[in-house]
């Protein structure tokens, strides 16, 4: 399996844990399914689910190298506000028409309450899973989300389970927007990386003026005209080594991941187990990302010190 988008976390201590004792930890804080008054619950399944083929349980890593895969899964019991609300409203209604009295806002609180907790066992349920793995020697969290959210879920989960597990935002010694900016305006791209046709530029002076190209040529009038009044780059449509394909925002998050060139090698290999597939595909997706963002890093001068996060 391959990623589909990136987020990235930099450890700020080395990554010492053994798989046996990930394996112990993890297994601490596994996956439940919702109960009938649970509205959501997360914990770690294993990444292997759908291809292992193995007599016991899959185990909640999968390692490689360097790198070292988990995968968390999120349970949510799909019950809309506006349901609860309407429902809550039928209620007032009948209570008023009965008993012939107005229902006041506290009262109204309480039925809200009650029609809610009626209501959620029957509620359906959303599953998502979410991956990511640990790079050792580089000292990166990757997480295959485009949601901020999403991934600081499965950090805090890692957090929680690990006790202790101190990472920082990656910040760059050059502002990506301004890097990204100037291979737009000057179309000189450095590091392996040439343009797509993707970008969304902003006003920096005000975050409501923006302006979003698709399947554009980015060499034309009209992009220039948008960088000469002052624009910015906010995401980028970047090719790397002609192998990966992505959108490169301006808070280093990674979007749109594709591995063409090597998914398209994979098409033609020989048989093979899931479980094989899946190891093969670890492999080659982080050794081509390890590259990739080797040579990001550099075109925006290097990592800086990471900004620390909440927690």
């Amino acid at each position: 399996m391959f990623f589909k988008n990136a987020r990235l976390y930099c450890l700020t201590e080395s990554f010492s844990y053994k798989q046996d004792e990930l394996e112990t930890q993890l297994s601490e804080q596994l996956f439940i399914p919702c109960g009938k008054f649970d509205k959501s619950r997360l914990g770690w399944v294993s990444p292997l689910e759908d291809a292992y083929d193995g007599e016991d349980a899959p185990p909640l890593t999968h390692v490689i190298g360097d790198f070292v895969m988990v995968c968390a899964q999120k349970q949510d019991r799909l019950l809309p506000a506006s349901v609860v609300r309407e429902a809550t409203e039928e209620k007032v209604a009948e209570i008023e028409q009965r008993q012939a009295r107005k229902v006041f806002r506290k009262e109204k609180r309480q039925i809200q309450d009650d029609v809610y907790a009626n209501m959620l066992p029957r509620a359906f349920t959303k599953s998502q899973l979410t991956y990511a793995f640990v790079s050792k020697k580089d000292k990166l969290l990757v997480v295959d989300s485009a949601s901020a959210p999403r991934a600081e879920e499965l950090l805090n989960l890692l957090r929680d389970s690990l006790e202790s597990f101190p990472v920082g935002l990656p910040t760059t010694r050059t502002a990506p927007a301004d890097v990204l900016t100037r291979w737009l305006r000057e179309q000189k791209l450095s590091h392996n990386f040439s343009l797509l046709e993707d970008v969304v530029l902003h006003n920096p002076l005000d975050s409501s003026n923006v302006v979003r190209c698709a399947s554009q040529d980015l060499t034309g009038d009209e992009i220039a005209v948008h960088l000469e009044a002052g624009k910015l780059v906010k995401s980028l449509g970047l090719s790397w080594n002609n192998v990966l394909h992505c959108v490169v925002n301006d808070d280093l998050s990674i979007k749109r991941l594709q591995f063409e060139a090597i998914e398209e090698d994979r098409e033609g290999g020989t048989e093979e187990t899931p479980a094989q597939r899946f190891d093969q595909d670890f492999a080659l997706m982080t050794l081509e990302l390890q590259g990739f963002f080797d040579s990001l890093f550099k075109a925006f001068g290097g990592l800086d010190k990471p900004k620390p996060l909440g927690r």
